[in-house]
């Protein structure tokens, strides 16, 4: 089992997760690479816990399904649960978003892609569609009559 971590410094906002729902999926992107030859996919990968896929040999399914293309080898991917919102706290802690389970295969890094949700911490306010792509994020909270923002954005992937 393996977990992605966040490290993060929010101001006004508590809550940050994906946007992650089975109406509108959120979709992980990782680099990942092969733990039998060491090869790295040249592409980012992207997976979504809705997304099943067969794996050959009538393994099973999993969320992300890989055939190395230097050793041949099939690899799977599975997100064990709906992601945990990142809660704000001084000074910034790290905390698990998502647990996988790999078989043959590592994400060596996250790119977070796509939209995410937070919450004011003493508004309440609900902000959406934000974008962590650039590793930082600023907004106005108009209930709190303050600037919310969340920076210093650290990633790790580790064993559960």
């Amino acid at each position: 089992m393996f977990a992605l971590t966040l490290t993060a410094e929010l101001a006004g906002v508590t809550n940050l997760r994906p946007d992650d729902t089975e109406g509108s999926p959120f979709w992980y992107t990782f680099k990942v690479q092969c733990t039998s030859c060491r090869e790295t996919h040249p592409n980012n990968v992207s997976v979504s816990r809705f997304e099943m896929n067969e794996m050959s040999g009538s393994r099973g399914e999993a969320n992300f399904v890989w055939k190395c293309k230097n050793c041949k080898r099939e690899s799977s991917a599975t997100i064990m649960a709906a992601p945990k919102a990142y809660e704000q706290t001084e000074p910034p802690k790290a905390q698990k978003i998502l647990e996988f389970d790999c078989r043959g295969l590592e994400f060596t890094e996250f790119i977070p892609d796509g939209e995410w949700l937070a919450e004011g911490v003493d508004s309440n306010t609900k902000f959406t569609a934000i974008d962590l792509s650039e590793g930082e994020w600023f907004e106005y909270d108009e209930k709190a009559n303050d600037e919310v923002s969340i920076k210093e954005l650290k990633w790790d992937i580790n064993r559960a």
